[in-house]
This record gives structure tokens, sequence and C-alpha cells, in this order.
């Protein structure tokens, strides 16, 4: 083989291990690979913030590529040249285990009353004819739910309803038989001419309800110790349980989701920003020719998995209500009892429930790993000794808009996990007290979970969305995403800062 045509180590390496993501994000994760160990010999703090501005980096791009593999790179270099210690990164981890557990054991908990939610809201397109009704119960509906269950299956469930509600009229308006309806149809090839009209109509309709469920799981996800990851985090440092975490952040969560369901209510009526399409005529008949055959053929034993179901999720929300167990204790406790009363014994249809959940649970190992980083360095120790400097009053707005900025561009979990933790380190040096400290706490939970609606790199749940395969089917772009979401991530970020500079 010549020299020119054998490739370079440093690109075949690149291509290996970000296999489906641009070149030149492949040779930037290689220079940053390259280049850290030489910044750390010149200065460790600079070269510590490069690395951290890297990580976000890949945070930032993870719809081309998921984080875990450059970000874990990075991590792993940062451990190599001393940036921080692999007991550092253990301790780190081991502080944020009830966070590892939630995400192992509630989101496959979830994964079992998948047929309930899926009933709720088949139920709920089909028989609620008005879109303004519709469109603030599917946002009241998500909020309710992300609360007590996990927001990214919840918005799973809504997105498995309008798929299979999108193939079912692709297929009728394509000529093809019912049975074939729960097939995937992407092309519009053989879509009747009449048919075309609806099938636009149809789309526009699907893109409103599920932005408005994806925002409806950020409404619901701030306001509980479950809602979001990150709460958890943030109540874990502080000592809440589940009713202390509510009444502590319902002055902020409570008048955002006021907003919130007011925004849905007023894009719905106007019918800006892509809102308002109403579902068309001929998709309604279809759809409830498709009910009522599901309704025929639904079995007592169906039935009886329905009922289970229900009962668990009672026990779910009451299990966290009254603090029973850990978080993660009550999401195992879920899974068992959803599988054991509804005879799913076999050991693959476990595994399938926690597929979903594992990558992410990954991921965040490597967060504490650079949250290691970052404590070991001391990197953000200034910028919170600034925001401490402030006038007490001014300190939760001041938290409140760093974190809604890092959220918009970079992960939630990450930004949290650094900035309580830095909180909590101020509180246990004595440079403030209990009151600004639980003052302080709500704030970081409420900038990292309502301002990241901005974007879909903030919110896991958005990110979720657009990377489905519905996204397609609807035509639900990266910008479109932004113009939909644009309306909320200003009303909600308004008021939470208000709500934040009154309360707390």
């Amino acid at each position: 083989m010549s020299r020119s045509s054998a490739p370079t180590l440093a690109h075949a390496f690149a291509a290996r291990f970000l296999d489906g993501a641009p070149a030149w994000y492949k040779l930037a994760i290689v220079g940053c690979l390259i280049g850290n160990p030489v910044l750390f010999a010149l200065d460790a703090r600079i070269a510590a913030w490069a690395l951290v501005l890297e990580f976000i980096g890949t945070l930032t791009l993870s719809l081309r590529c998921y984080p875990l593999q450059p970000g874990g790179l990075l991590a792993l270099e940062a451990v190599a040249v001393g940036m921080t210690s692999p007991q550092r990164v253990y301790a780190e981890t081991i502080a944020g285990i009830e966070v590892v557990l939630l995400l192992i054991f509630m989101v496959a908990g979830i994964y079992f009353l998948r047929e309930l939610l899926l009933y709720t809201f088949t139920k709920l397109v089909v028989h609620v004819r008005s879109k303004l009704v519709l469109s603030f119960l599917f946002c009241a509906s998500a909020a309710v739910l992300s609360a007590f269950l996990d927001a990214l299956t919840v918005l799973a469930v809504v997105i498995a309803v309008a798929a299979g509600f999108y193939g079912v009229y692709h297929r009728v308006a394509s000529g093809k038989a019912m049975h074939d309806a729960a097939h995937d149809a992407a092309s519009d090839a053989h879509v009747a001419d009449h048919h075309r009209e609806d099938l636009e109509g149809f789309r526009a309709f699907l893109r409103s309800l599920v932005m408005h469920a994806a925002v409806g799981t950020a409404l619901g996800g701030v306001a509980t110790l479950v809602g979001e990851p990150q709460n958890l985090l943030v109540g874990t440092v502080a000592g809440w349980d589940f009713r202390e975490f509510f009444v502590r952040v319902a002055p902020v969560s409570l008048p955002v989701l006021a907003a919130g369901l007011a925004t849905c209510v007023v894009v719905e009526e106007m019918r800006w920003f892509g809102y308002g399409a109403q579902l068309p005529e001929r998709v309604r008949g279809v759809l409830e020719e498709l009910e009522r055959a599901d309704d025929a053929r639904r079995t007592n034993l169906e039935r009886a998995v329905l009922i289970v179901q229900a009962l668990v999720a009672a026990f779910l929300v009451v299990a966290l209500a009254l603090h029973w167990a850990a978080v993660g204790l009550v999401g195992l406790t879920v899974i068992v009892l959803a599988t054991a009363f509804a005879g799913v014994t076999d050991e693959h249809r476990l595994g399938d429930a926690f597929r979903a959940a594992l990558p992410f649970t990954a991921l965040l190992v490597v967060f504490f790993a650079v949250v290691a980083v970052i404590h070991e360095q001391a990197l953000i120790t200034p910028v919170v000794r600034y925001v401490l400097s402030l006038p007490h009053g001014w300190q939760p707005s001041a938290v409140y808009l760093a974190n809604g900025v890092l959220t918009s561009i970079s992960d939630n979990v990450f930004v949290a996990t650094v900035y309580i933790t830095e909180v909590a380190a101020a509180f246990a040096d004595g440079r403030i007290d209990r009151a600004q400290f639980d003052a302080l706490a709500v704030a970081v939970n409420a900038g990292t979970n309502i301002p990241s609606v901005a974007t879909p790199n903030g919110q896991a749940a958005f990110l979720f969305l657009l990377t489905s395969s519905l996204a397609s089917l609807i035509r639900l772009s990266y910008v479109r995403m932004l113009v939909m979401a644009l309306p909320y991530t200003v009303v909600l970020t308004a008021t939470g800062l208000f709500a934040v500079a009154r309360w707390l």
C-alpha cells in the first residue's frame, strides 16, 4: 500500500470511535485529546477549562454523535493526565447513586405501565373534538404524569401514539390494507391526491400535540423530586424528601405551570408559531374506526393488565408522596409488581425495559467524572464566590440565569451537578446560612429545568423527540422545534425569573 493511500492513525482512530459524526467533528475531538495534555503541562486550570468546554461541545452536538464516546474519552484523558483521580470519580458517582438508581429502575418500571398510558392518550385524541381542549389536556396530562413518572417515558408513549396514528392514516391514504397500518410509511409517493392535503394537515396536528406534550413534561418535571434526574440530585444534596421538595419548589413551579398552560391556550387559539392545526375529518373517521376495532379485539386478559397497571400506578404515586423508600427502590418495586401480576416472566422481555435508560446512565457517570475535574481544579469556585458576593436578594436570580444559559446549550443534569455541589460547599464553609442555601437550591433546580426548553440540547425529552422516527414523519426539524418552543421559552423563563426574584 502506498503512503498516500494509507490512512493516518488519527483519521482511522477518529473514524472508529465517532462513526456517523461529521469529519470535522472527529478531527476536533482528536485534536482535543492531543492538545489537552500539552495544555495541562503548561497550566492545569487552563487545560481543565478547555476539557470542560470540549465536553459541553460534545453535548451540543449530540444529534450528530451520542456524547458517551467522545465525552468518555475526554474523561479518561482527564484521569490519565492527573486532572482528577479514579477515586474522586468513584466518590462523585456514589454521591449521586440515587440518580443512578432512578435512571436504571424507575425508567424501566414505567416501561411496564406503557399499555395504560397508551390507552389513556389514545382515548384523548379520538374522543376530544376541540383542538384547544385536546392541546390543553395533552400539555396538562404530560405535566402531571412527568411529575411522578419519567419524562422520557411519558413522551415515548406520546410518540408511540402519534406514530401509530400516522401509520394508520398513511396506509389508508396510500391505499394499503388497514391491517398493515402498524407499519411505518415515510414515503408519500403512493398517497392519493385527495389525501395529500389531509395528510399535511394531520402532520401539523400531530406536531403541535407532541410539542405541547414535550413542554408539558418540563412543566411537571420541575415540580417534584422525581420529575427530572437533576431534581433528585438537588433534593438529595439539600436533604429534602418528596413532600418537602414539592413545597420548596412550589413558589416557582406552580406559577410556571400556570403560565405554560396559558401559553398553550394562547398559541392554539391564535394559531401562532405553527400551532392551531385541526384534525381533518377524514382522518378522524379513520382513527375512530381503528379505536372501535381495537376495543373489539381487546381480550379479558388485556383488560386485566390495564387494571393491574392502574393499581401499580396508584401505588407509585402514594409511595413517592410518602417517601416509603429511595426513588430507585420504588421503581424496582414497580417492576416487580407490574410484571408479576401481568405474567411477564421472560428474561428477554424484562431486558427490553432497561435498554432506554442504560446509555444515559453510562453518560451520567461520565458527567460525574467531569464534575470531579471541576472540583479538583476549583474551576467554578470563583464564579460561585462572585454570585455569593452579590446582595442576598440577587443571588437566587443570578444562579437561575446562569443555570438557564448553560442548560439551553448543554445538559441540565451536568449543570445542576456542578452548581448544587458548589452551593453545598459554600454552605458547609459557612459562607451562607441554611435559608439562603435552600433558596439557591431551588434556583438551581428551576434554572436547570425551565429555560432549557429553548433547545433540544437542554431537554432530554426534546432531544428524544427530535431523534425519534416520528420527527421525520411529521416534518419536525431542529429549526421548526426551536420556533415552536420559542413562545414557551420566553414566557416560562420570564415567569420563573419573576418567581425566583419575588419569592426566594
